[in-house]
């Protein structure tokens, strides 16, 4: 058997694997060595720049500031709103560390009312982590001051020195401009999340111009890189970018006759449309009673808004364009022309008994006028005879010169939202309700009753149209289109102008409201519009405020040569000549006199109680004063029905 033989072992092969073993470990060493120093230059030289700026990134930080918003102004440049450098305190929620404590320091240090107390704690449970919460703006600066010494153990809480917005004629342009806010939660996700709506300051509009024209207004944020500590303090700052204001926004508005209008309308609900009959500039959209948009800016209170949406005046509610009301004999004018066209006579008589029977159905008039002509009809609003005309049409031609006078048209406007009622004929009336259209319904649309229902602002319009003779289109922005003519002979014009002449400066329904300016006189048409169905000799002269009769008016100045055309509508004014047309006098006044005008609305608001922003003061501390007492009977109210449905579930047991 043959053994294997092993090799001997010496110490120079020792001496060998030893050697080749340390060669390649030190192979692998330095290969390794070589990588973590190629990797190591790599990162020194070619990925510097990334790494210097995650570095730069934890060091500094950038803080957008809020662009200042564009002004809007009159066509005169007056400024209607504008901003103006104040003190504000936000809080940030997701930086919030003790809710309570911060809320009990800051409501110390800024004598924070209970109500907006509990707005804070309110919008802090709806808003998101990054949405900033406003607690107070137009600080004093002491207040402001005292808050940014104590912002170090205040976490969540950002005092700011920023622009807010300010509108000088205050609830005069309220409904017109609207108001600013801090943007929601929707806003922001509508807009794809930007920063900018969620940096502490920032507000975007939520009503009326301020609304519309959010994309001319908004300017471009700025930026401020600061430098911080690992825990965010600031070190220094280190450069500013400036922002960029948003555009000047121009309109047609006069802003001094916009401001006569909304005083002068005094302590009615009603609205005052101005238009130019040159171009179809609107020079006024007064409505009354209105919203402060300063309080808005600000922060209004929960009280205040209460007061406010509880009002039956409706002060948050655009009347010139968003109310709709029956026009009345306002219209009288319009369905002339409509009776011109389709060859009745202007010297054709109708006679006035007082009314018109239809059938079984008389159908009253104003008075027993006797004969009447188209002119005399116009100035004595005699419904008899615009029954007899209208039935003798028919309806559907006045409903078409309707809608050519500018009535249930919806205008281009940069508006959020306008109704534009209902002019109705027999289509109309078979596609709503699947009926015919009946004698009955001409001859209340022939006064303005029934289904016909406009705006204010259409009804200034059909009154420009009639006094121009043009194709106007109402517009709130400065423009070069010029309109043009109606396809209507002049003398239709001049048959229906002179009647309205008449109501005013002849033997017509607004004798008293004609001008006191020597050589102007002024031509319109009263109306008065029903709120309910009423029976015999009942009329909505009295009772509950809201089931009076409304009280319109339209007019035109001067007659001679149309300059301006003009609607008033008074809700429930019972009547157009006793409450609409004394302030289209006012207004119209205003324009060829204003010192007339003003001595007149002087003595006016010292019978009222002062001007508009006294009132409201006074009315809003009279609200709050009076709500505990309103509070307590609502509980009794609730008491004594809960106990009724109490005693009333026993006795079904019994």
């Amino acid at each position: 058997m043959k053994h294997s033989r092993i090799p001997l072992v010496t110490e120079t092969n020792q001496a060998f694997t030893f050697t080749r073993r340390a060669l390649v470990l030190g192979g692998a060493q330095a290969a390794v060595g070589a990588l973590l120093a190629g990797r190591m230059a790599w990162l020194a030289i070619h990925e510097n720049e990334h790494y210097q700026l995650l570095a730069e990134s934890n060091r500094v930080q950038m803080q957008l500031i809020p662009p200042r918003r564009g002004w809007i102004v009159d066509r005169y440049g007056k400024p209607i709103a504008i901003n103006r450098s104040d003190f504000r305190v936000d809080l940030i929620p997701d930086r919030l560390e003790d809710k309570e404590r911060v809320l009990a320091i800051l409501t110390r240090l800024l004598d924070l009312p209970p109500d907006e107390v509990a707005r804070i704690r309110e919008e802090l449970e709806r808003a998101a982590g990054y949405q900033p919460v406003p607690v107070a703006e137009s600080l004093p600066f002491e207040k402001y001051a005292a808050v940014t010494l104590r912002q170090p153990e205040l976490p969540g809480v950002s005092p700011l020195r920023a622009f807010s917005r300010f509108y000088p004629d205050g609830p005069a342009v309220g409904q017109l401009v609207g108001y600013v806010g801090v943007p929601n939660k929707e806003e922001h996700e509508a807009e794809g999340k930007p920063p900018l709506l969620v940096t502490p300051g920032f507000k975007i509009g939520k009503q009326g111009l301020e609304k519309t024209m959010e994309s001319r207004l908004r300017g471009r944020p700025g930026a401020q890189r600061l430098e911080v500590t690992a825990h965010g303090k600031l070190v220094r700052e280190l450069e500013t970018l400036d922002d960029r204001s948003g555009g000047v926004l121009r309109l047609t508005i006069d802003a001094g006759l916009q401001t006569y209008a909304a005083r002068r309308l005094g302590l009615e609900s009603g609205s005052v449309q101005v238009i130019d009959l040159l171009t179809g500039d609107i020079l006024c959209l007064a409505s009354m009673p209105s919203f402060d948009p300063n309080s808005f800016s600000d922060g209004i209170s929960k009280d205040e808004w209460q007061m406010l949406s509880e009002d039956e005046r409706r002060p948050l509610g655009n009347k010139n364009l968003s109310s709709l009301y029956p026009p009345g004999s306002t219209i009288k004018p319009m369905v002339a022309m409509a009776l011109l066209e389709a060859g009745v006579e202007p010297e054709e008589r109708v006679g006035c008994g007082g009314g018109y029977m239809l059938g079984n159905r008389f159908f009253r008039c104003l008075g027993r006028h006797g004969p009447m002509t188209m002119h005399t009809a116009i100035a004595r609003s005699c419904n008899t005879y615009f029954y007899a005309m209208g039935r003798r049409i028919g309806y559907d031609r006045i409903a078409d010169m309707a809608r050519r006078l500018g009535l249930g048209e919806k205008y281009d406007l940069p508006v959020v939202s306008q109704s534009y009622g209902t002019v109705p004929d027999s289509a109309w009336k078979m596609r709503k309700y699947k009926q015919e259209w009946t004698q009955s319904d001409t001859l209340n649309a022939s006064i303005g009753q029934g289904y016909l229902i406009t705006n204010p602002l259409q009804l200034a319009v059909m009154s420009s149209r009639i006094a121009s003779g043009l194709d106007l289109q109402p517009r709130l922005l400065p423009g070069r289109v010029q309109p043009k003519p109606l396809a209507m002979p002049k003398e239709h014009f001049d048959v229906v102008r002179g009647g309205m002449w008449e109501v005013v400066n002849g033997a017509g329904t607004a004798g008293r409201s004609r001008l006191d300016v020597p050589g102007i006189e002024m031509g319109g048409k009263t109306g008065t519009a029903q709120v309910r169905r009423i029976t015999g000799s009942q009329r909505g002269q009295s009772g509950a405020w809201k089931y009076r009769d409304h009280g319109l008016f339209v007019c035109f100045a001067p007659t001679a040569n149309p300059r301006y055309g003009c609607s008033v509508v008074i809700d429930h004014g019972m009547g157009g000549a006793r409450a609409a047309a004394p302030v289209a006098k006012d207004v119209l006044t205003y324009l060829f006199d204003k010192e007339r005008a003003m001595a007149a609305l002087t003595k006016l608001e010292e019978g009222w109680g002062g001007g508009i922003a006294e009132r409201m003061e006074r009315q809003t501390a009279a609200w709050i004063a009076g709500k505990p007492a309103r509070d307590a009977a609502k509980r009794a109210e609730a008491d004594a029905k809960a106990r009724g449905l109490a005693a009333s579930d026993g006795n079904v047991t019994e």
